[in-house]
């Protein structure tokens, strides 16, 4: 497992450091060359054990994100509308002087918080998110899952029993690969990871995408099929109709553990490809032959991601992706969909109290003003601005972030930027002052990347590979006294359960924390404890490899794996491919995949009903790019080089009808509002569909992001209407917006 290059060099040293790029799902091993106490250049480490030497420009910008001038380093009150530095003691105690009396005068309930997207990048939140949530006695949180991946979440909830225990394509080892709704040329993978997944999707015997854009997976793929956003449902409907229909399902070796089977037969009977071919557009010829490509290909998976998630039918998609893959015979096989086996399991995947054995048990409790039902322990986040903006009981008078920029990343975001004025305090963690973090009372500032520790924890559970690479920090942080993330998370969870801020005992909140994950594990958390002399995110990594499928049980298992074995093996540990998991895995009460959801098949009446609605004249649809990762990369220079990438991608026949001309600024309107975007025509888009990127609207007053501020673009979910959504699920509904396009007039 070592070579002769393995050697790294200690934290604040000149010298070749090899880190794991934190930036995204790849997770690739980096080499980066420190000189005189700066960043002198990064490239693929070639010895890394997972990504053998990949690496994007988001990678090669780390250095950049820690250089960076406005990254906030020290922490910030607002002052009669100005920012000072201030101590960290000082930091806290005006933390308390704002959230302390909301609570006395309004109760917890008046405060909720919103949880960011990096939060599973990051070593430190991406483990004692949960402290804040499960400690505070907070009881509503937001976060982007529900403009995201909410409806994956739902239907592994239902059909196995685990919300975070998603079937991941096993591309290695495919050769027919069905790609729906997802970009990997863009993301490096979504609820996927695998290091160079375009190089690995050019040795695929077959690959199609699905989309109605020709994105750059479906440049590269062997065939591109357009369809009409937000009827993939309608269209896998109807390949399991085709297989049952031609007495291609077949199961295999899953039969003893799948129930209902008969039952999806009959509530597909009506669901023929002629029904569905004119609302999808493809022809039912077409989706005959898919479904018999899938069923006759020994090794085929299909794979959906975020726009198979965020549009009006994102749970029965998502739920129809695995349903697929079950009938064809390719869940739980090799080169099919399989379940990863991190080595380390993930702290945010267990089990919601109540919510065991994957039962429908939602509507616990409802939002205030709109009544949205929860769907495991979320409400829409578009909720949360009608939660502040509307008085009574109940009202939201005080917020939290955590690494997230909600302004810009979820519905009706502009909503929001109206009514963070009207909280009594607000508190953020984050490392700029951005579009959400500028109406904030205090500003708390995490390290840089390349200042703490890293090993991932969710994204190891989409990993095609049981994979373990601990990396060191390479730079101490500027000021050696200030605490640590998880810290800052502890003392603001003690502020929410009545403590001053300040005065917060953060060893016992963290102890009990560790405590609770050794429960989890059958351990006993006080005994576990004597193994560490420090508490803090590696004793918990320590504990969840040990506890793994390879690791020591402390002991119990002599050559079993520990954080310190890990920390010799500095390109990391590769424990191979996934392997069959079924039925240990499983977490339904009977132990069975539920093929037939009932909470799921009451949505297909919806489905119907949308066959037969008129089509819309335009609908939006969301993108992304490489050199993008939501809105928290837009102030890296070299990231944001090059051609305007926040244009309007739009069809030359749809331009011609109304007017317009490539470069033209164009209005779009919605339901929800209107933008202005410039239009860049291509070909490479179904007519009646336009599409706009996710993560623009810099350039507002009080932020301090000279980089993003300089091409701000303009904010996509502007246009989104908050209750545009996937209903089961809740999640937002991003794609399949309808609009209408106009040239601007003089």
């Amino acid at each position: 497992m070592t070579t002769k290059r393995a050697q790294s060099a200690a934290t604040g040293e000149d010298g070749r450091h090899l880190y794991t790029c934190p930036l995204c799902e790849a997770m690739c091993g980096l080499e980066i060359e420190v000189a005189d106490g700066r960043i002198a250049g990064i490239r693929g480490n070639t010895d890394d054990t997972w990504s053998r030497g990949h690496l994007c420009p988001k990678g090669a910008s780390l250095g950049a994100i820690h250089e960076d001038p406005d990254r906030i380093r020290a922490p910030m009150i607002k002052v009669d509308g100005q920012w000072q530095e201030v101590s960290w003691e000082a930091a806290f105690q005006r933390c308390t002087e704002l959230l302390a009396p909301v609570i006395a005068d309004h109760g917890i309930g008046a405060v909720t918080c919103y949880v960011g997207n990096p939060l599973a990048h990051s070593f430190s939140l991406g483990r004692y998110t949960g402290v804040l949530l499960g400690m505070s006695g907070i009881p509503v949180s937001y976060s982007p899952g529900t403009v995201d991946q909410w409806p994956k979440n739902l239907s592994s909830h239902l059909m196995f029993g685990n919300w975070w225990g998603f079937p991941v394509p096993d591309i290695e080892r495919t050769d027919l690969l069905v790609v729906m709704g997802a970009n990997p040329a863009a993301s490096q993978g979504s609820l996927l990871a695998a290091p160079d997944v375009m190089g690995i999707l050019g040795r695929i015997g077959t690959v199609i995408v699905i989309d109605p854009v020709r994105t750059a997976t479906a440049a590269k793929a062997d065939e591109w099929l357009p369809i009409t956003p937000g009827t993939d449902a309608a269209l896998l409907l109807a390949m399991v109709h085709t297989l049952f229909e031609e007495n291609l399902a077949t199961v295999g070796r899953l039969g003893e553990h799948i129930d209902g089977i008969e039952t999806l037969r009959e509530v597909t009977r009506d669901w023929s490809p002629e029904r569905v071919a004119s609302v999808t557009g493809i022809s039912a010829e077409r989706i005959r032959e898919l479904a018999r490509q899938l069923a006759g290909t020994e090794k085929a998976v299909v794979y959906g991601r975020i726009g198979l998630c965020n549009q009006e039918f994102g749970s029965l998609a998502s739920w129809l992706v695995d349903v697929v893959n079950i009938l064809t015979g390719h869940l739980d096989t090799p080169g099919g969909a399989m379940f990863p086996r991190p080595a380390a399991w993930t702290v945010t995947s267990q089990p919601q109290p109540g919510l065991e054995g994957g039962l429908p048990e939602f509507g616990r409790w409802h939002s205030r003003v709109r009544g949205a039902k929860e769907v495991l322990g979320q409400v829409p986040v578009s909720c949360l601005v009608e939660e502040i903006a509307t008085p009574g009981e109940g009202q939201i008078k005080a917020l939290i972030t955590v690494a997230g920029n909600p302004v810009l990343s979820t519905p009706g975001g502009n909503r929001l930027d109206e009514v963070l004025p009207q909280l009594d305090a607000m508190i953020a963690v984050d490392l700029w002052l951005n579009e959400t973090t500028r109406h904030a009372d205090v500003i708390l500032p995490g390290p840089s990347p390349l200042e703490t520790a890293h090993h991932d924890d969710l994204i190891l559970a989409f990993a095609i590979n049981s994979i373990a690479n601990y990396s060191a920090p390479v730079f101490f942080p500027d000021d050696p006294d200030r605490p640590e993330e998880w810290e800052i998370l502890i003392r603001l969870t003690g502020l929410c359960a009545g403590t001053a801020a300040e005065d917060v005992d953060v060893a016992a909140i963290d102890d009990g924390f560790f405590d609770y994950l050794c429960f989890t594990q059958g351990l006993d958390g006080a005994q576990i404890r004597s193994h560490y002399s420090h508490g803090g995110p590696e004793r918990i990594l320590d504990l969840t490899l040990r506890t793994g499928p390879f690791g020591d049980r402390y002991g119990e298992v002599p050559d079993g794996l520990t954080l310190a074995k890990l920390k010799e093996q500095p390109n990391g540990i590769n424990f191979g491919p996934m392997i069959p998991q079924i039925p240990g895995n499983l977490g339904t009460t009977d132990k069975k995949i539920r093929l037939a959801p009932p909470y799921l098949l009451d949505d297909l009446p919806r489905l119907a009903e949308r066959l037969n609605r008129e089509p819309d004249d335009l609908v939006l649809v969301s993108r992304r790019h490489l050199r993008s990762n939501n809105s928290w990369l837009h102030n890296v220079s070299a990231l944001m080089k090059g051609r305007d990438r926040c244009t309007l991608l739009m069809h030359p026949d749809d331009a011609a009808k109304r007017g317009v001309k490539a470069g033209d600024t164009v209005s779009v309107v919605s339901a929800a509002g209107r933008i202005e975007v410039p239009v860049e025509l291509t070909e490479a888009i179904m007519p009646g569909v336009v599409s706009m990127p996710h993560g623009w609207g810099h350039g507002k007053s009080g932020t301090r992001m000279a980089v993003a501020n300089s091409s701000p673009g303009v904010n996509t979910n502007i246009l989104s209407p908050p209750t545009f959504l996937d209903e089961p699920s809740g999640n937002g509904a991003l794609n399949g917006i309808p609009v209408t396009v106009a040239p601007m007039t003089e």
